[in-house]
C-alpha cells in the first residue's frame, strides 16, 4: 500500500458565526435568544453540516469543537480516482486469467488537516477494497490494489489477490466489449485535540472497456 499523502491547506480556518433560522425540525426555545450557524474555511463561508444552532440571550456561542474541525478536515480530503490496469494488456482471450490492479497512485492512506486556534483535526482515508464488476455478470472483491503482472510471467497464471476468467467472449456485446467497473471503498477517520472519531465510508468509480476473444486452436495431424 502507499505512504501517507498529506493534502488540504493547512492554513487556519476563519469561524464565524451568523444568524440564521431554525433547521429542519429544530424548535425555536421559548427564552430569549436567536438562532445562529457556524461558518468555517479559510474564507469563512463553509456552513456547518450540522445545522444552526440555539444561543441564549446574552450568551457566547461557543468555539467549534473538535467534531466539527474533523469535518472541515474531511470536506479536505482529495481521494484519487481509481487507474484500471489489466493483463493482458490488449485484448483478453476466454479462459486465459485475466490480472487486474489499480496504480499505485490510487490506492494508499490520504489524510488532510484542519485547525482553528488551539485545535488541530486531521482526517485520514485508507483503502478498504475493491469490487470488480466485470461486465459478464460476475464480480471481484479484492482487499488490496492487486498485483501488476510481473515481466516474463506465465500468461497461463492466475494473479494471487486479484484476478478473473472469462467463459465467453465479448462479442455481440456494445462496442464488441464488456464494460468493467471498479469501485474502491475507503475507511474515514479522525484524530485530534485528544479525541478521534469515525465517518461514513466514502467510494470512487472508474470504468474501462475489455475485448475478450474466444481463443483458436489449430490442429495438426
Amino acid at each position: 500500500m502507499g505512504g501517507q499523502e498529506q493534502n488540504g491547506d493547512d492554513k487556519l480556518l476563519g469561524c464565524r458565526y451568523v444568524a440564521a433560522g431554525p433547521g429542519p425540525g429544530q424548535e425555536t426555545p421559548k427564552e430569549p435568544g436567536g438562532w445562529f450557524m457556524l461558518l468555517c474555511s479559510p474564507d469563512g463561508k463553509d456552513p456547518d453540516s450540522r445545522g444552526p444552532i440555539w444561543v441564549p440571550a446574552g450568551a457566547d456561542a461557543p468555539p467549534p469543537s473538535p467534531e466539527q474541525v474533523a469535518e472541515m478536515a474531511r470536506k479536505r480530503l482529495r481521494l484519487p480516482m481509481p487507474k484500471i490496469r489489466a493483463n493482458p494488456a490488449g485484448e483478453q482471450l476466454v479462459n486465459l486469467p485475466t490480472w487486474m490492479w489499480l496504480d499505485r497512485d490510487s490506492w494508499g492512506d490520504i489524510s488532510a488537516t484542519a485547525s482553528v486556534p488551539g485545535v488541530s483535526v486531521t482526517a485520514l482515508a485508507r483503502p478498504l477494497s475493491a469490487t470488480w464488476s466485470m461486465g459478464d455478470g460476475s464480480s471481484v472483491t479484492c482487499t488490496s490494489s492487486g498485483t501488476p503482472f510481473p515481466s516474463g510471467g506465465d500468461p497461463k497464471s492466475a494473479s494471487p489477490d486479484c484476478g478473473h476468467t472469462y467463459r465467453s467472449s465479448s462479442a455481440g456485446r456494445p462496442a464488441q466489449a464488456f464494460l468493467v467497473s471498479v469501485k474502491v471503498q475507503w475507511t474515514v477517520t479522525w484524530s485530534g485535540a485528544g479525541q478521534s472519531g469515525t465517518f461514513p465510508n466514502l467510494s470512487t468509480t472508474a470504468s474501462a472497456s475489455f475485448r475478450v476473444a474466444e481463443s483458436q486452436g489449430i490442429t495438426t495431424g
